[in-house]
């Protein structure tokens, strides 16, 4: 693995995580508890053996940043370890943001061109849920002396459409590929994992100005040399949409599911939250119950919790009541409040007698039909709810949002509420 730099794609924004990601980057959003989605590919990146790894950065990357640090936490500085912090470059005028996933390794090709001793080039998304060896990855490219590898798994036909796919023969040679396809002739679909030969990877985005490997340089690299699929059979998930997110939250909970962080090894960077040794022990008293959930240091639970996810801080007051929901740091839950298949942000309070997420999950969303139409309801960070409000299914509540932005305490499922309006 000495031979292999890393590049690690972190910058994207993921809109159809919605709110999660108005203040953040989406590698950046709490995931599990304690930690976050990048801390993931992190790991299997010092799990693995790599040394020199490159984040490239973008879209509200401040806490990312805060949180990567100088890699410490995944043992990723020292004298043979580094990483680095690769924001766009700038151009004459602005920034020259990354307009897609080629683009913004193309504008890093020094990065790539000054590691000299090294042959091939790994390249990484931060915002999936996973745990992999990338030795494997790297030994399966090298033995099939291949031009470009890429990691692939198998999907939901119904899913197909989401992903790359790819049409493979009988020795896992790609012949043809599908970008996001509506009728998809395979079910095989890209991980977001490409291995490529260093040397070529480079003569690729030096002849070429297009932007995304998917949609354009995979392609073409198909047509031009030999490009594998690595078959990977272990737990996966993208989680780029708040379905996504709340479905790997909730998998933490489910033994059967292989999702297992601990297992996995996977390590995340518990200074940037404030040391873990500030937060007091979980503290549940004699009159609370918790069934099936992932409780995080410095929790205080007095009520109910079942199959939840609560990260470090959470408050539950006596007679509250939480269930299938995932709730961030230090977020209060009142007296008598009900929470039902939520997502709730950090530092929320949620009122005495509220009740969050009752109500008919086939009534969408009415601002985002396509993100919010199972049942699941988003309170973004810091918001505050009054006392006794009733939000229905499929809500939103934005982030800030004051008691005083609450000009009723009743609102029907769909409702979007922030400081601006409430329809």
């Amino acid at each position: 693995m000495r031979k292999t730099l890393t590049i690690l794609l972190a910058g994207g924004i993921g809109s159809r995580l919605n709110i999660l990601v108005r203040l953040r980057a989406k590698p950046a959003v709490p995931f599990g508890g304690i930690y976050r989605i990048i801390d993931f590919t992190l790991s299997n990146i010092a799990n693995s053996g790599l040394t020199k790894v490159a984040v490239l950065t973008q879209y509200k990357p401040l806490s990312l940043m805060d949180h990567i640090g100088d890699g410490s936490a995944w043992d990723l500085s020292g004298r043979t370890r580094s990483i680095k912090i690769l924001p766009p470059k700038t151009g004459e005028k602005d920034w020259d943001w990354y307009k897609g996933t080629a683009d913004a390794v193309r504008q890093n090709l020094d990065f790539i061109t000054s590691a000299r001793d090294y042959s091939n080039v790994l390249i990484l998304s931060g915002d999936h849920i996973y745990a992999m060896d990338y030795g494997s990855l790297v030994g399966f490219h090298r033995d099939h002396n291949a031009k470009v590898t890429i990691g692939m798994i198998q999907v939901p036909e119904a899913e197909t459409h989401n992903f790359g796919i790819g049409i493979i023969d009988g020795k896992h040679r790609i012949i043809d590929w599908e970008e996001k396809p509506k009728r998809a002739r395979s079910t095989l679909a890209s991980m977001g994992i490409y291995v490529f030969d260093r040397d070529y990877l480079v003569a690729m985005l030096k002849k070429t100005d297009k932007i995304d490997f998917g949609h354009h340089i995979i392609p073409k690299a198909m047509r031009e040399g030999n490009v594998y699929a690595y078959p990977f059979k272990g737990y996966w998930k993208d989680v780029g949409t708040i379905q996504a997110y709340w479905d790997a939250n909730m998998d933490l909970l489910d033994p059967r599911s292989r999702l297992n962080p601990e297992a996995w090894k996977t390590k995340t960077n518990v200074i940037a939250e404030g040391p873990s040794y500030d937060r007091p022990p979980i503290r549940i008293t004699d009159e609370a119950e918790v069934f099936n959930s992932a409780i995080s240091p410095g929790c205080v639970i007095k009520g109910r919790v079942r199959r939840s996810v609560l990260s470090p801080g959470v408050i539950v007051e006596k007679g509250a009541f939480i269930q299938d929901s995932v709730i961030m740091h230090d977020t209060v839950v009142k007296s008598g409040a009900s929470v039902n298949r939520c997502i709730v942000d950090k530092r929320v309070v949620i009122g005495r007698n509220c009740t969050l997420g009752i109500g008919n999950p086939e009534n969408v969303n009415t601002e985002f039909p396509e993100q919010l139409n199972s049942g699941i309801t988003l309170i973004g960070k810091w918001a505050e709810i009054p006392d006794q409000t009733q939000i229905g299914t499929n809500c939103i509540v934005y982030p800030t949002a004051a008691k005083t932005d609450f000009n009723a305490l009743s609102f029907q499922d769909g409702s979007v509420i922030n400081n601006l309006k409430i329809s």
